[in-house]
């Protein structure tokens, strides 16, 4: 009876003489221990580094691993090839701030049909995103126009800067300033407003595009405090913006002049704060952002569906800092050196 083939690779003489000449002989795949949630980020930036902290702080919480992952170029582009190949390395579910919404719509709802996807920080509502995490960004961009209303209360003269208007966030943030400058009802409807836009009060000069590229920024605001010579305050609606800003006006020797308001958390936002340079700023919560998106994705690949809200969307509200914590548009606001102090020790520096 002639033996199978099998039963002649498991015999131990033939195994040996395999193992001799260098043959792996096949075997089950391991089983990973924990399951493995993404966080992809839609950039390198500051910002984005106190969000892997909070990641990586609900890891260790939820018993799961964390990979965060950031573009080191800011294009969906980049963004596509990052998230094939998490998925090709095995992960079970994504979090991910889409670049650019409408044109990823496909691309999402493909891996999102593949393991469960929310976003966070820039929303993609018209995707199969499961919720989104993050702040009422049009709500913020009011606020940075308040705390502009507040700085110059006779008016100003007002130029914008943001990394792509194709984003969701940044079309809010955006719209948002523009509107609560010109006192325009608070209900938000994309207008794609670049160029000068003029109200009672306040002109907004231009709005500044750099596709998420810091020197890009830097050099732009160059140009325009050589373009506009009466621009009154610049205004950054990403991390990066207002450092940017900020290098361009010292070099220009116009700090006494041009003031910056900001968005976000930048250490050299803060300072500006303090020194007086930078009038005010609006943060997220990048921590909560990290944090949330693991929480909510380790409790659905558990098979709790409790977490999903009504609204598909966890708001992380937005707040503003400023100097002294004084209340701008009748609420308060956070006091810098209090502000800095938390999120030092959240960072661990």
């Amino acid at each position: 009876m002639r033996k199978s083939r099998f039963y002649l690779l498991a015999t131990p003489i033939c195994v040996l003489t395999l193992l001799a000449l260098g043959v792996t002989l096949a075997s089950d795949p391991p089983t990973k221990e924990k399951p493995t949630i993404a966080f992809v980020t839609n950039q390198i930036a500051s910002f984005w580094n106190i969000a892997e902290v909070g990641a990586n702080d609900a890891g260790e919480d939820f018993d799961v691993e964390v990979d965060v992952r950031f573009p080191n170029e800011a294009t969906a582009t980049k963004q596509k090839q990052i998230v094939e190949d998490l998925l090709s390395s095995g992960i079970d579910a994504l979090a991910i701030s889409p670049i650019d919404a409408v044109n990823q719509q496909n691309m999402l709802n493909g891996w999102a049909g593949k393991i469960p996807l929310i976003t966070h920080d820039s929303d993609a509502p018209e995707t199969d995103r499961i919720l989104y995490i993050g702040v009422d960004n049009y709500a913020a961009g009011r606020t940075v126009g308040k705390l502009i209303k507040d700085a110059y209360p006779n008016g100003a003269r007002v130029i914008l800067a943001i990394g792509r208007l194709e984003q969701d966030n940044a079309q809010k943030r955006q719209q948002g300033v523009i509107d609560e400058l010109l006192d325009r009802e608070s209900s938000f409807e994309w207008r794609d407003e670049v160029e000068e836009v003029k109200g009672d009060k306040f002109t907004i000069l231009t709005t500044l595009v750099d596709q998420g590229a810091t020197q890009v920024a830097k050099q732009k605001a160059e140009d325009a405090l050589n373009t506009y010579p009466n621009v009154d305050v610049m205004v950054g609606l990403f991390a990066y913006n207002p450092p940017a800003m900020l290098q361009a006006i010292k070099q220009a020797n116009k700090s006494d002049k041009v003031k910056v308001a900001g968005f976000d958390e930048d250490d050299a936002t803060l300072q500006g704060i303090k020194n007086g340079t930078v009038i005010g700023t609006v943060v997220q919560n990048p921590y909560e952002y990290g944090y949330q998106s693991v929480r909510v994705l380790s409790e659905l690949l558990k098979g709790n569906k409790k977490v999903i809200p009504a609204s598909k969307y966890i708001d992380v509200p937005a707040r503003a800092v400023t100097k002294d914590g004084r209340k701008i548009g009748g609420k308060p606001t956070e006091n810098v050196d209090e502000f800095w102090a938390d999120l030092k020790e959240k960072v661990g520096n």
